[in-house]
């Protein structure tokens, strides 16, 4: 879902670096063309791409311009209580969406084109992973523009944006921005608990080697509102070295997170 390549001739005028991102950006023009090898490392600001069976998806580091046309399905019972690709728990009645590569939090306008209707969706999942779908709606938003007795259904998508939270609460007013993942506030989470007390060891122990070591609450409805992190950022390319010092130090399962 990503999409374009200048031709060759042009690459002997250009120096290394940019004849690398060239060839990256190339890469990214097929999103609905999955690699069966890994992507090449992506430039500052991508997120890191994922494998799902045989193939490679590399997500786009934000939703501004993006539009798509595509088959849209829908998941429910068989996925209602597990955990979603961004960590939430996922709703099969709630208003959500799978994406293969937008980024999560980004609400997407569904325009079902069979029926002419619409509905704002916000992405925390991945998928679907079926050749020709671009988007798997839960079943309340499903129900919503009319795709669950079909199955399927033709869907023009278009990405709004992050919601803005000053908006948040007003949905008559519902109003969207767009992220820089190059720069804000960003962390690296380190461990996630259903208890405060075992959490508070986690702290504890990470705050004999490194600064800055504290207890978010962040309750989103998975079961495990403590969230150990470790530091402050203002990229998150700093944030992800700083995870791959975590990760050699013996926490393998920590990630660089948004604030």
């Amino acid at each position: 879902m990503i999409k374009s390549v200048a031709k060759r001739h042009f690459a002997i005028y250009l120096p290394l670096g940019l004849i690398g991102l060239v060839i990256f950006f190339g890469l990214l023009a097929c999103v609905s063309h999955p690699s069966s090898s890994p992507p090449p490392t992506p430039p500052p600001g991508y997120p890191e791409p994922y494998k799902i069976g045989h193939q490679w998806y590399q997500p786009v580091p934000h939703s501004k311009g993006f539009q798509q046309k595509g088959l849209a399905s829908w998941y429910g019972k068989k996925f209602h209580g597990r955990r979603t690709a961004n960590g939430e728990i996922y709703d099969m009645y709630g208003i959500s969406a799978a994406h293969k590569t937008l980024p999560f939090g980004t609400w997407v306008r569904v325009h079902n084109l069979a029926n002419g209707r619409r509905l704002d969706v916000r992405i925390n999942d991945r998928g679907p992973f079926i050749q020709g779908r671009i988007i798997d709606l839960s079943y309340g938003a499903a129900k919503k523009i009319g795709l669950v007795g079909p199955g399927t259904a033709p869907v023009k998508i278009v990405a709004l944006g992050i919601l803005d939270r000053t908006t948040a609460s007003d949905k008559s007013r519902h109003a969207y921005q767009q992220i820089d993942y190059h720069k804000g506030n960003f962390t690296v989470q380190v461990g996630a608990y259903r208890e405060r007390k075992n959490a508070e060891h986690q702290r504890l122990q990470l705050a004999r080697m490194y600064k800055d070591v504290r207890i978010q609450i962040l309750d989103k409805g998975d079961g495990v509102p403590y969230k150990v992190r470790v530091g402050r950022f203002n990229t998150l390319d700093a944030a992800r070295e700083y995870k791959a010092t975590l990760v050699r130090d013996g926490y393998p399962n920590a990630f660089a997170v948004a604030e």
